[in-house]
């Protein structure tokens, strides 16, 4: 796949054209986007990401800026709009969240977490689960994703690492997840680091629910476990990106949640982009 403008310069393809690739998740920067988004942006497209992937809905808004204001920073920064984290939909906001993620040019509306209060989090222990039943949460998304379909969206439930996990039924939620969820309005995206860190296989589930994982989220883990910038760490990207076609992966974003040892979101981006160029995404 070739993504940059291409420009011949005796013979050669111009920097933009070889550098200039991959998403990046802007819950990465959540801090610097609140602190000065113009800036921000200007320094992913610095970075030589292509797509954005936006974790910043509140009243209508995504940070602060109107749909129509923050898809023409996007465009002045030269940035596609891709996917969009919006937690706070309900069945009740859905059409306005919806038009809304419609008007800022995203392709994809990504749930991150069980919506409507299901999902839990215990900052204690930083561990994660959810309220109410698996079934239940099925019957949401599917009408969601029925919402979503008449935008002209794509809907996407995206993982941690308890959906991997037996709940006290002894139901695997992500397997109930893939195997009740209609396909044509609701798909997935992976998070590889929250599959690995639950002792899952992305592949593994690749081969068993082929096409349904549109986009992923890319972060490595360290010899801690914590999160850390792409290929510096233990993740194979290599062999899970050999299979991108059987897990039907569209796009895919940088995400590092947090950061360490004095490292800063911003400075993790470029180490992220120099990652990828190594194991081979474009």
């Amino acid at each position: 796949m070739l993504l940059g403008t291409v420009l011949f310069t005796v013979g050669t393809f111009s920097s933009y054209a070889q550098d200039t690739f991959g998403g990046l998740a802007l819950y990465t920067l959540r801090d610097d986007m609140v602190t000065n988004a113009k800036a921000t942006l200007q320094a992913v497209s610095d970075a030589n990401y292509k797509y954005i992937e936006a974790a910043g809905y509140e009243d209508g808004k995504y940070y602060g800026m109107t749909p129509a204001d923050f898809k023409k920073m996007l465009t002045d920064m030269k940035l596609k709009p891709i996917s969009t984290h919006q937690s706070s939909i309900t069945l009740e906001n859905a059409d306005q969240q919806l038009a809304d993620a419609k008007a800022a040019g995203f392709k994809y509306f990504v749930i991150p977490v069980p919506p409507m209060g299901m999902f839990e989090f215990n900052r204690e222990k930083m561990s994660m689960g959810m309220k109410g039943s698996v079934q239940e949460l099925a019957k949401i998304l599917n009408t969601l994703g029925e919402k979503a379909k008449k935008y002209d969206l794509k809907l996407l439930y995206h993982n941690h690492d308890f959906e991997f996990k037996k709940n006290e039924e002894g139901i695997v939620p992500i397997d109930y997840l893939l195997e009740n969820l209609d396909p044509e309005v609701v798909n997935f995206q992976m998070d590889l680091y929250w599959v690995t860190k639950a002792g899952a296989n992305p592949i593994a589930y690749f081969n068993k629910y082929p096409g349904r994982f549109k986009i992923w989220h890319v972060k490595d883990m360290d010899d801690q476990g914590r999160f850390a910038p792409v290929a510096q760490g233990s993740i194979d990207f290599k062999n899970i990106l050999d299979n991108k076609e059987l897990s039907g992966m569209k796009y895919y974003m940088v995400e590092q949640d947090m950061t360490f040892d004095g490292l800063k979101p911003l400075e993790a981006i470029k180490i992220s982009h120099e990652g990828l160029k190594k194991i081979g995404f474009n």
